[in-house]
């Protein structure tokens, strides 16, 4: 059977490389910009880095910054108004997973109008036009958006994560530059860095991996676990890059094969309660971790192996579940997270709710263990 694989057109890496948007937009031949961003980086003073660049430039664009950290259907539907009223041939999305994945949202409702209520978009989708054109400059290093054919929307009705799956929304060009990511506080370097690392754990151990996956993940692993706490506790110049480039890595990864029930998890926790989802999947990931141990003890072997523990070909399978989750949580705390999922507001009378829709989310397939709505609960109650 063939195997599919999706990645996007051109990206740009390093320090400065955000001086490199100016002639690409102009090589396209695009001339209004809706420039999609956040108020905390705008506040921060991080978009308007991008917004000088454009000035100078003088290229016209519109400012469009309504978007919370968990980013909404009415986020992107304003979004949308904004982007008309604007007159924009391209968006630049400048933030984390919730300015691009709020971006990818409005590119797509623009060029698939039968699609404006979003809520259809959820899932593996089957949109029949490529969306509006997309530049992305990350300023977090974890969610890889900008490179993915994946967005997350909350619906706050229903209370659950829309998961949206549709190569037509990736990125036309994506620029990593280092210099965006340098001022992020230590605690979002370090939910966003655990978030990189479940999405290269998860994309490893998935139903779906191959070996091209395996080569992204396995290097992203290697990276994470090398350069993360350098980049979150000493703001190493060299490791913020580096986690720059392993994020984008591992999200060249899971955008094709998928991941799993940490993510499926962790979804509900941030529908539910706000929680930042790179914190939500860093406390699920250990626990997650020893559950899927039991099928997966021979991939957690061949990733110890290459990340500082040879002895690992040695040790006998429990051993290995053991040492991994081991070094998964110290990892976490190394880079300051300690907190439960109680500390975030779970209550264990939402657990049979939480673990309802854990159920129907769209990475639980690709979960490498079978899970029940029981064990969902029981999940969630370790967690706590």
């Amino acid at each position: 059977m063939a195997e599919k694989f999706v990645l996007n057109e051109t990206s740009y890496f390093g320090k400065g490389a955000r001086e490199e948007l100016v002639g690409e937009i102009q090589k396209r031949g695009f001339t209004k910009v809706l420039l999609v961003s956040d108020e905390a980086l705008v506040e921060a003073g991080v978009t308007a880095k991008i917004e000088e660049i454009l000035k100078k430039a003088k290229i016209k664009y519109k400012l469009y910054s309504k978007i919370k950290p968990n980013p909404t259907i009415k986020n992107v539907t304003d979004g949308v108004k904004a982007c008309k009223l604007a007159k924009a041939d391209v968006i630049v999305a400048v933030g984390g997973g919730s300015s691009i994945d709020t971006a990818k949202g409005i590119s797509i409702v623009m060029t698939n109008p039968d699609r404006a209520d979003v809520k259809s978009l959820n899932g593996v989708s089957n949109t029949l036009n490529k969306g509006m054109p997309v530049i992305a400059l990350p300023t977090t290093a974890g969610t890889a958006a900008e490179v993915t054919i994946n967005y997350v929307i909350t619906d706050e009705d229903a209370k659950i994560k829309m998961v949206c799956v549709d190569p037509n929304d990736i990125p036309i060009l994506s620029i990593v530059d280092s210099e965006l990511m340098a001022s992020m506080p230590k605690s979002l370097a370090a939910a966003t860095g655990m978030d990189a690392l479940t999405h290269a754990v998860e994309g490893y151990i998935t139903k779906a991996h191959n070996e091209m996956s395996d080569m992204f993940h396995m290097k992203a692993i290697q990276m994470i676990f090398q350069y993360l706490p350098a980049a979150v506790n000493e703001k190493k110049e060299e490791a913020i890059e580096k986690m720059g480039m392993a994020q984008y890595i591992a999200g060249m990864g899971f955008s094709n094969v998928g991941l799993g029930i940490v993510h499926s998890m962790a979804h509900q926790l941030g529908a539910v309660y706000d929680t930042p989802h790179g914190i939500a999947n860093a406390m699920l990931l250990p626990t997650v971790m020893r559950f899927n141990g039991e099928v997966c003890a021979d991939r957690f072997r061949e990733i110890l192996i290459h990340i500082g523990r040879p002895d690992a070909e040695h040790l006998n399978d429990q051993d290995v579940i053991n040492t991994f989750v081991w070094m998964l949580s110290e990892l976490s705390k190394t880079v300051g997270i300690t907190q439960t999922i109680k500390d975030y507001g779970a209550k264990e009378e939402d657990f049979e709710m939480l673990a309802e829709k854990a159920m129907q989310d769209p990475c639980k397939p690709g979960n490498p263990r079978e899970v029940s709505k029981e064990e969902f609960i029981e999940l969630y109650r370790k967690a706590m």
